[in-house]
């Protein structure tokens, strides 16, 4: 949608939400302001009405905030967000299993409109094991688990989403659409997909689909991990995603 057709005010407290969901600890009006981009008097304003609201709170002894529990309430309400949850429980002692065995972390994926979203995550034992963050979003086009589900999307919608600007993350990501269609055909033939640096050079990642009962793709499960793993490790990994997946109860069709 054109940014004219946008209202600014709503514009900057989306961006507000967006740096507080990103935040590791309890960021203050300045580091808000910082990050935003937005001055200080603004960022004030906004988080006063959020607040109002009860959609961030502001806690410890720096006056720093965090999102609030109305957005709990705006959580249930949100279509398949109970599908998801379901899906997420299932697949919980799986991921935990396979980051255990592989000590790299691993995650669930859906899809999300446009983007593939995290909604459960099994940090890997390993010192040095990548970190995903839970809720976290992430492109189509550029990822494992992303082209999973790209893959898998309605054709419909597939063409339209790639018939859309492709953004480049790194020099390995594919932003021209005849070679994303031949990937993710391939994606589709075996079963699985790989990311090698197409998002983050430092990070690759291997992703296999999960199913529901009545075989459509529900989400994908995939296991991150750092650039220099060798060409026999991967296998393994491949195969500890593909089991996983396979074994991760899919919710209903």
């Amino acid at each position: 949608m054109s940014a004219s057709h946008r209202i600014p005010a709503i514009e900057r407290m989306m961006e507000v939400l967006l740096q507080l969901e990103r935040a590791r600890g309890r960021p203050t009006v300045k580091d808000l302001a910082t990050s935003c981009g937005v001055p200080r008097t603004t960022v004030y304003r906004i988080l006063n009405s959020l607040e109002a609201h009860r959609m961030v709170v502001r806690s410890g002894n720096d006056g720093g905030y965090q999102l609030g529990s109305r957005l709990l309430t705006l959580a249930a309400r949100v279509p398949h967000g109970t599908e998801w949850r379901s899906l997420a429980e299932n697949a919980q002692p799986w991921l935990e299993r396979l980051a255990g065995e592989t000590g790299e972390t691993a995650k669930l994926s859906v899809l999300d409109d446009t983007e593939a979203l995290c909604v459960a995550v099994a940090q890997g034992p390993s010192v040095v094991a990548l970190a995903s963050l839970l809720g976290g979003r992430y492109p189509l086009h550029a990822g494992a688990a992303s082209k999973v589900l790209l893959a898998a999307m309605e054709p419909r919608l597939r063409d339209a989403f790639l018939a859309s600007p492709l953004p480049r993350y790194t020099e390995r990501t594919v932003t021209d659409p005849r070679a994303l269609r031949s990937e993710l055909a391939r994606v589709r033939r075996l079963g699985w997909a790989e990311d090698t640096g197409e998002h983050n050079l430092s990070a690759h990642a291997l992703a296999a689909p999960v199913h529901d009962t009545q075989g459509k793709v529900v989400a994908a499960v995939s296991l991150a991990f750092l650039a220099n793993k060798p060409a026999a490790m991967r296998e393994i990994f491949r195969e500890a995603v593909c089991r996983t997946a396979a074994a991760v109860p899919g919710a209903p069709g």
